[in-house]
């Protein structure tokens, strides 16, 4: 799948929420969106970045962003997920991966030598305008919040 650059207008997202909601990428237009790809909700890595995120939101909300998470759990897991971790952002479930095609976080990966198509630990800044305005794929479930937060100046 092709990858999302700086200035590419980002494809429309409604997925199902954690709360059983529709979050639309077209709703939130107007403010600037983090949204981050990461494969499975519980694992250690997608819980450290989702904690990493959970721990930044407050100065990522100062600065004007929302956060939200996509992966292709289904909703009961990621409620789950996002109870169990205290997280208060919206995770959004893709089970047919169609969105994390549209932005480039589904496809071949090598893990342990071994080559899968998954998720591509991906996250994708969206501007008011609707155009990303910074694409990062294969990032690091550690540390990667803490240079997104550097990338956006927030630090």
């Amino acid at each position: 799948m092709p990858r999302l650059a700086v200035g590419d207008p980002a494809p429309e997202l409604a997925l199902e929420s954690t709360t059983g909601d529709r979050v639309s990428l077209q709703d939130l237009r107007g403010r600037s969106v983090v949204v981050y790809f990461y494969p499975a909700a519980g694992t250690p890595g997608c819980t450290k970045q989702a904690c990493d995120f959970r721990d930044s939101l407050a100065s990522l909300t100062a600065a004007g962003y929302t956060v939200l998470g996509v992966s292709p759990d289904p909703v009961d897991a990621l409620a789950k997920f996002a109870q169990d971790e205290a997280l208060t952002f919206p995770l959004l479930s893709d089970p047919d991966h169609g969105t994390l095609e549209a932005w480039g976080a589904w496809g071949e990966k090598t893990m342990y030598g071994r080559t899968t198509t998954g998720v591509i630990r991906s996250t994708v800044v969206v501007g008011p305008d609707g155009t990303v305005t910074l694409a990062q794929y294969n990032v690091r479930a550690t540390g990667h919040v803490a240079k997104l937060r550097r990338d956006l100046g927030i630090d």
